[in-house]
This record gives C-alpha cells, sequence and structure tokens, in this order.
C-alpha cells in the first residue's frame, strides 16, 4: 500500500516536471519564431520624413501580420477534426510559421492545408512536430 502512494508522488512530480519543461520549450518556441532581436546601441539618424514614413509602413506591415495571424488561428480553430490548442502561428509578409505539436500525424497535414486556405498567405512553414495528447 506504501508502495503505490510512494509511485504516485513520484508520478505527480514527474508529470509536473514534464509540464514544466513543456512550458519552458513552449516560450523558447514563441520567443525564436517571433526572430527576438537584442536592441543594439548604435543609434542611425534618418530624415524626419524618412522616418515618418517608415514608422507609418512598419505600423501597417506589423498590423497586417497580426489581422493575418488572428485570421490563421482562427480558422485553425474552427476546423473540425483540428486540436489546435498547442499550434503556435507566427506571420511575416504572407508567411506563416506553425510551430508546437498536434496529437496525430493526421492533424499536421491538415493544419498546414486549413493555414494555406487563409487569404492573403503565400507561405507555410511548417515546425509542427507530433506529440500524442497527455506528453
Amino acid at each position: 500500500m506504501i508502495d503505490l502512494f510512494l509511485e504516485a508522488e513520484i508520478d505527480v512530480g514527474y508529470v509536473k516536471a514534464i509540464k514544466t519543461m513543456q512550458g519552458a520549450t513552449g516560450v523558447f518556441l514563441l520567443i525564436w519564431l517571433s526572430g527576438g532581436y537584442a536592441q543594439t546601441s548604435a543609434i542611425v539618424a534618418e530624415p524626419p520624413a524618412a522616418s515618418r514614413y517608415a514608422s507609418s509602413n512598419e505600423k501597417s506591415l506589423k498590423a497586417e501580420n497580426r489581422r493575418l495571424q488572428k485570421a490563421v488561428v482562427r480558422r485553425l480553430s474552427l476546423t473540425r477534426g483540428l486540436s489546435a490548442s498547442n499550434i503556435l502561428v507566427v506571420a511575416r509578409n504572407g508567411v506563416i510559421t506553425l510551430g508546437g505539436s498536434v496529437p496525430a500525424g493526421d492533424q499536421f497535414d491538415l493544419a498546414v492545408a486549413t493555414a494555406k486556405s487563409v487569404e492573403g498567405v503565400n507561405e507555410v512553414r511548417n515546425d509542427l512536430t507530433v506529440r500524442p495528447e497527455g506528453f
């Protein structure tokens, strides 16, 4: 009886450790996929008109990336037969990168096909892995 109790404690500890590692891996993957860059100390002066133009163009590009990302996430979450809860979506200039995991191999192809079907998507990069639920 005591052995069963000890095994249960070990299993719970093991599961917590695995979940913690998954969370850390997910954060790392999100940062890596988003292409986080370190700030540099170099300052480059631009003419005021050019900086305003670049700033507004950059803002519209970011807004378009966010719109496309939300559209793909929405389409993935509404797709029957697809468990999209562990799929990360990054959008950059019409290129969608899918990261994270799906529970079965057939969902792997379904996620890619669904992302490609969204208007404005030019390319889909697939960084998904197959990981059965509970792992």
